[in-house]
């Protein structure tokens, strides 16, 4: 699903250039859920814009679903992101004067279905995946009328309605409490398995890293360590 090799990435900062990554390389499996860990600084968000498609590296090499990512120009970028990548951050980024159901929508748009503007088959998506989340009683309500976790939900529902082949989590329990995002957890890995989907999740959280079939641990810009679970755990 995703092959790494010797991925480089340098920003330029005034007179400085600054090596965020330097030479990572490292292979993902369809239906694999790995974590990524690290301190400020490590490389972490980095390496997650560049497999996000959101950036491009500096060197190196990166193929997603056999798809040379490193050469494409910023319209093919668009066009796998919205294909095959869906997105949960730690804030929810929901709109808030639309509905449940619209903000869950909103990749459909993007992608320009149904000439972009999504009605019966649109509408049915959204639904479905809301009903898989949990929401099937909350299309109609606006994000301020929901809990944080459920704001949660409304977002892997987001990121699911294009029916990607990989999702990345950024810290995706950063801004619920213990309890809500142990459900969080719990739903994607659920989703995991039932869709067999790819996961990759950027935690600082070791409880969490630990759930994951494999944790790579970053430290300056370089792959620390890497951890491998037999057998994924199904709580903690």
């Amino acid at each position: 699903m995703i092959e790494v090799q010797d991925l480089t990435k340098t920003y330029r900062l005034g007179s400085v250039d600054v090596l965020a990554l330097r030479g990572v390389s490292f292979c993902i499996e369809r239906g694999e859920v790995v974590a990524i860990m690290g301190q400020s600084g490590s490389g972490k968000s980095t390496l997650m814009n560049v497999l996000g498609c959101l950036d491009l590296p500096t060197s190196g090499q990166y193929f997603l679903d056999g798809q040379n990512i490193a050469g494409m120009n910023e319209d093919e970028l668009a066009e796998i992101r919205n294909q095959k990548i869906g997105f949960v951050f730690q804030q929810f980024n929901l709109l808030p004067r639309l509905t449940v159901r619209r903000n869950v929508e909103l990749p459909l748009f993007y992608a320009d279905l149904n000439g972009g503007k999504p009605q019966n088959g649109g509408d049915h998506r959204a639904d479905s995946i809301l009903n898989a989340v949990g929401l099937g009683d909350r299309l109609n309500h606006r994000p301020t009328e929901l809990s944080g976790g459920q704001q949660q939900r409304v977002a892997i529902a987001r990121a699911l309605v294009n029916e990607p082949a990989l999702i990345l989590a950024d810290e995706p329990t950063g801004n619920l409490d213990s309890r809500t995002g142990e459900e969080i957890i719990q739903l994607l890995l659920g989703l995991n398995k039932e869709r067999n989907l790819t996961l990759v999740i950027v935690t600082h959280d070791a409880a969490i890293a630990s759930r994951a079939g494999r944790v790579i641990r970053l430290r300056d810009g370089l792959i620390e360590s890497e951890k491998t679970y037999e057998t994924l755990p199904t709580s903690h």
